[in-house]
């Protein structure tokens, strides 16, 4: 049986070409370049939704509530060895009027339920990777996602990632922070282009080959 890990995210881990507005190829996406790097022994299944949120409901789209879904979807992947969550990117939308360290607190939480799902092996529990997202580029502000986002986005996801790295440590929880490794586009400054996919993939693998 192939070691199996998930990766959990949003439209970066499901794959939002900004470009074309459409999904990046098998090949492309970080989660598919992962499953090459890590090779046949391995198996990872891509859990990106474009929207999710880490534990808030959103009043304008259905389904995007993170905490909601977490414990059916690892279980309808067990066994699994890892779960990689990568979230918070929306947590910054002005409607949902979180500071960033509630947004990290949100994560933190998530992070915990999954920890404490028994779908590792024999109903034991998976280990967990929290990856901080790249910050969002101050620039968004003028881009086609500024309206739907609101303010403040940029500073918030910036600070997020010092306060999750708290939180998540006190959980023993792995962590992992983007900001030096993978930028952004520079499209809406928001979403990875191909160059970010393949970074990112290379640096959670690197991450992995220390945990399993």
């Amino acid at each position: 049986m192939k070691r199996r890990i998930v990766c959990f995210g949003d439209s970066n881990t499901w794959g939002y070409d900004a470009k074309t507005m459409e999904r990046f190829p098998e090949g492309v996406r970080w989660a598919s370049i992962l499953g090459e790097l890590l090779g046949d022994e391995f198996q990872v299944v891509e859990e990106g939704l474009s929207g999710r949120t880490s534990v808030i409901e959103d009043p304008l789209f259905e389904g995007l509530n993170a905490y909601n879904y977490i414990h059916p979807c690892l279980m309808s992947h067990a066994p699994l060895e890892l779960v990689i969550i990568m979230l918070g990117t929306n947590d910054t939308k002005e409607r949902f009027h979180l500071t960033a360290y509630n947004i990290a607190q949100g994560i933190a939480r998530l992070s915990l339920k999954a920890k404490n799902t028994p779908a590792g092996i024999k109903g034991s529990f998976p280990k967990v990777l929290v990856i901080a997202p790249p910050p969002i580029g101050k620039e968004y502000i003028n881009t086609d996602v500024g309206k739907s986002m609101g303010k403040e986005c940029d500073r918030k996801s910036e600070e997020m990632p010092k306060y999750l790295q708290e939180l998540v440590e006190l959980q023993g929880t792995e962590f992992l922070h983007t900001r030096e490794s993978v930028p952004m586009n520079t499209i809406d400054y928001m979403h990875l282009d191909k160059e970010g996919h393949r970074l990112l993939a290379e640096f959670v693998f690197n991450k992995i080959k220390t945990i399993l």
